[in-house]
């Protein structure tokens, strides 16, 4: 099983840094990817807990540029807080430009398209928590490789919408991202 895989390793195998990532990962941020990779393989979720400023998104986009590398079709989901859905866009250009991105910032109505039409060819779609949450039978149209959630503490409390949302939507693998793992009590993993 995988959680024997996963006793048997003191570390996970080393991946290649994938081509179209333009920035020389630091060595715990090769480690980071690795350890994502492996997750990632095995379908497993993971939680890439970091201080800010160290290089979370650099670590998302090269794993997500990994995966494309094994499967070309692939699309990934980032919800985020409202504040930093276009610093996603802005990485995803700087870092990983070949990656098609799109970013989801108002609703239907207001946009005038589908979700399907909105995202068309994108393999990096980044939206907000809440219009994730308002569009979510949308969202569950899609066949997502991976859902990755920044700032994942807006999604500690399981008895949230946005909680049971992230749990029901169907993803591979599912990644939480955050400089705060724990800020109350265990139940926040």
């Amino acid at each position: 099983s995988n959680v024997a895989r996963m006793r048997a390793l003191s570390a996970p195998e080393p991946v290649s840094v994938p081509t179209g990532l333009q920035a020389e990962l630091r060595h715990y941020q090769r480690d980071g990817l690795d350890w994502l990779a492996f997750l990632h393989r095995n379908r497993l979720g993971g939680i890439l807990a970091d201080d800010m400023g160290l290089g979370k998104t650099v670590q998302i986009l090269a794993l997500c540029l990994h995966a494309l590398e094994a499967n070309g079709a692939a699309r990934f989901l980032v919800i985020a807080p409202t504040s930093v859905v276009e610093n996603w866009h802005r990485e995803a250009r700087h870092f990983a430009p070949e990656l098609r991105v799109v970013t989801i910032t108002e609703t239907e109505k207001r946009r005038g398209t589908t979700l399907d039409e909105a995202v068309g060819e994108a393999q990096l779609v980044v939206t907000s928590y809440a219009l994730f949450r308002m569009e979510f039978d949308q969202y569950q149209d899609f066949a997502w490789e991976m859902l990755l959630m920044d700032e994942a503490q807006f999604v500690k409390n399981r008895t949230s919408k946005i909680y049971q949302c992230v749990r029901r939507l169907d993803a591979n693998t599912k990644i939480a991202i955050t400089g705060t793992p724990l800020e109350n009590s265990l139940m926040d993993l």
